[in-house]
């Protein structure tokens, strides 16, 4: 790190003023000569970080982001960079309703992926140099932040050129799309990486409970382990691709692991630097305006980008808002080829389903079929090292193995890309997984639906027979177990009827029954299911004035079907006490009392 302060100050104008010597130092290290990506991304050779396998697609939109730096402790009485130790105190207070976000996504997080290690203070990090922990704290109860926090529109003006994909739902924005809430992720993002973290049901950006847990499964979403330090770096880099960046977030993560406390909400200390003050002429430091209209350089921001890379080494090089005040247009991502030489995914002609057919799970159940695209030629020669994004879409809660909405694979030699395994949620019915050329328009749509959890058999747990008397109940509840395939059947819907024969299951209009809430005579159970292993335990059974053999049927999805009989009888009467039979013969011995 200490390299990386030493770069900037010298070259940094002199002054007196720490803050000013920041601020200096950071826009003089903007590199001149910006050139475009692939994807349209401004990118500048001298503030890349070396990558054994460059990324093709960075992670964050290259948005600009908040470029102050924490306080440096020095016991030298010259000027350092950073600010008094009150100044220090402040920077390391995070506000208590965001600082209850990071640390609860990051036991949600090492819960659901114990190897990524994920530490909170990344996240603080991040949210430090994304919105200043959204504007010092300025959320509401649920974590809501108080007017949102909306990032410049991704036009290609000194910014990555993503087109609207959200008709403006969260951006406000229909031409363009623009980072969204205090982790600033773009909409397209979003809906692939959007989590509900305070559990009211709702994905929402601008909650930083929600927007906290989808930062951590963002950056877990490799086979990343966070307490490595390549592994940290690629993590970082992945969310913005950019040296600086990463040194940005690097330096707020080691100051608050040497410690952090927590401060009112609304009470955070706003950030001042911004990586885009190049491109703003006369713009103020202020973050972005609650409410404001969107325009380029209206709010600092880094912005997850609408896919996710494959996991490289460390991402190539890319880093916004450096380099000429007027950089050159980008290339458009759309075109074949626009101004560089053709890549393999430029020869991408279509995508072709080679070999996923009746895309169909039983809720819960992992997908016999693995989604797998073929990347063509227009002449149907198979394309290598292309990257297709495999994308879950609809109201769903499938998902790829790990939980993933998206995952990213490179094409082999024969020009196939195989997704992970695809896991089907509780929600039955159709969805769609999308598989899209990374970079190009080129994409292909699977249809795949998911049923309701099944049983194959069911079988009573108990032997004792049911028997009760007219007007009285039912001393032993019925309880089942429901099986498919000889292992128990979890989740399953269960019916339960008391039927007239067994060969007329309509409901009995006499006999036992159930009770409802209120009290009342029931004859059909619906809407009972299994346990996770399979078993059910029927509510209590009454019995009315009727005698006889009664038949109960419980039957499940799948057509697993149980009848269990039920009788009803008065108790026998009691067994009469020889010594009182009247039909006793008298005795006929004769008498010894003697006569009067």
């Amino acid at each position: 790190m200490a390299a990386h302060f030493d770069r900037r100050l010298r070259k940094a104008a002199v002054t007196t003023t720490v803050a000013a010597v920041v601020v200096a130092a950071l826009s003089a290290s903007q590199a001149p000569d910006v050139t475009a990506d692939s994807n349209g991304r401004q990118t500048t050779a001298d503030n890349a970080p070396t990558a054994d396998t460059p990324s093709q697609e960075s992670a964050t939109g290259n948005s600009p982001y908040y470029t102050d730096l924490p306080p440096l402790n020095s016991p030298s009485p010259a000027p350092t960079i950073g600010t008094p130790s009150s100044r220090e105190a402040a920077e390391a207070g995070i506000p208590a309703t965001v600082l209850d976000a990071y640390k609860k996504a990051e036991a949600a997080v090492r819960q659901a992926k114990p190897g990524c290690n994920l530490p909170w203070q990344l996240l603080a990090a991040i949210g430090k140099v994304e919105s200043g922990q959204a504007r010092g704290g300025r959320v509401d109860a649920s974590g809501t932040t108080i007017g949102k926090i909306i990032g410049p529109q991704l036009d290609g003006n000194g910014f990555a050129l993503i087109k609207d994909t959200d008709d403006g739902v969260y951006d406000g924005n229909s031409s363009y799309d623009n980072a969204v809430g205090p982790m600033q992720f773009i909409p397209s993002t979003w809906a692939w990486a959007g989590r509900d973290g305070n559990g009211d049901g709702k994905d929402d950006p601008n909650n930083v409970y929600d927007a906290a847990l989808a930062a951590g499964h963002y950056l877990c979403r490799f086979t990343w382990d966070l307490s490595d330090r390549a592994d940290l770096e690629s993590a970082i880099l992945s969310y913005n691709n950019s040296q600086d960046y990463l040194n940005t977030v690097l330096s707020w993560l080691e100051h608050y692991r040497r410690g952090s406390h927590e401060i009112p909400d609304g009470t955070g200390t706003l950030p001042v630097g911004r990586s885009d003050d190049a491109f703003r002429p006369g713009a103020g430091p202020s973050p972005s305006t609650p409410g404001a209209t969107p325009r380029p350089g209206a709010s600092g921001s880094s912005t997850p980008s609408p896919g996710k890379p494959d996991r490289p080494a460390k991402p190539g090089p890319s880093d916004p808002g450096t380099g000429s005040p007027t950089p050159k247009p980008p290339t458009d991502p759309e075109s074949p080829a626009g101004t560089r030489p053709p890549t393999p995914t430029d020869t991408v002609h279509h995508l072709e389903n080679a070999g996923a057919t009746g895309l169909t799970a039983v809720a819960g159940d992992t997908f016999a079929q693995k989604l797998t695209a073929r990347a063509e030629t227009k002449a149907g020669s198979g394309v290598g090292k292309v990257r297709v994004r495999f994308t879950v879409l609809g109201d769903t809660d499938a998902a790829f193995t790990g939980g993933d909405k998206v995952a990213a694979v490179t094409t082999d030699a024969s020009g196939t890309a195989v997704a992970p395994a695809l896991v089907a949620g509780e929600k039955t019915g159709a969805f769609t997984v999308r598989a899209t050329v990374i970079g190009r328009s080129v994409a292909f749509d699977y249809k795949a639906t998911v049923t309701e959890r099944v049983a194959d058999a069911l079988a009573r747990t108990g032997a004792t027979e049911l028997t009760c008397v007219p007007g009285g109940e039912f001393a032993e509840r019925v309880e089942v177990k429901a099986t498919r395939k000889g292992a128990a059947a979890g989740k399953v819907a269960v019916t339960a009827t008391l039927v007239k024969s067994v060969l007329d299951p309509t409901q009995a209009d006499k006999g036992p029954f159930f009770k409802d809430a209120d009290g009342k005579a029931v004859r059909t159970l619906t809407g009972l299911k299994t346990d996770a292993k399979g078993m059910l335990e029927l509510p209590k059974l009454y019995a009315d004035d009727a005698a006889g053999t009664f038949l109960l049927r419980v039957t499940t999805a799948g057509g697993a079907a149980l009848n269990v009989p039920l009788k009803v009888a008065a108790a026998p009467d009691a067994t009469p006490d020889p010594s009182t039979d009247p039909s006793a013969e008298p005795s006929t011995s004769p008498s010894t009392e003697p006569e009067a």
